[in-house]
């Protein structure tokens, strides 16, 4: 039985060689040019995609054979039947983005800070360690947030698109 990974829905058979970086299956081998490779160190957040939907993880830090069986969301598989996700308006309408390379990588990671505050992950910024809910502030955003760098300067308008878009999901 070949191995496979779903990336957006479909299943992919993992490459031949082991050493493919999860970032380099999605860009070089099935052509999804929204996951874009910035620092190729972990350090920027510019490739960070979805993990079984919840969970953010960066993929050029990630080995493709890792997650042989896991289902995988990078910024095309958000969008559904033509309409795209709610965070990918928002970031439209609240100026998100000036170059739109760090974009991808923000929404993704996005999606993934409020599944941590639905668990209850803390942060660093946290103020009670073991309350069950946790504040959906601008600090845990910007904290939560940190590991994205927009090299444009467009954290407000990021900041602002995540708190429209998520402020309801977490409560």
């Amino acid at each position: 039985m070949p191995q496979t990974l779903s990336i957006n829905g479909t299943d992919v058979p993992l490459p031949d060689d082991p050493r493919v970086s999860l970032l380099d299956l999605l860009r070089d081998h099935l052509q999804l040019a929204g996951v874009k490779k910035g620092c190729n160190q972990g350090a920027c957040g510019a490739c960070t995609v979805l993990l079984d939907g919840k969970e953010r993880i960066l993929s050029c830090m990630a080995l493709a054979v890792q997650y042989e069986g896991r289902k995988v969301t990078s910024i095309e598989g958000l969008a559904a039947n033509g309409t795209l996700h709610p965070l990918q308006q928002a970031f439209i309408d609240h100026d998100g983005f000036q170059c739109g390379y760090c974009t991808p990588g923000q929404i993704c990671s996005s999606i993934g800070m409020v599944e941590e505050l639905r668990r209850g992950v803390p942060s660093h910024v946290t103020d009670d360690l073991s309350a069950e809910t946790i504040a959906f502030s601008r600090e845990e955003i910007q904290e939560r947030m940190s590991g994205n760098l927009c090299r444009c300067g467009a954290y407000n308008g990021i900041i602002a698109a995540i708190s429209e878009t998520h402020a309801k999901a977490v409560r």
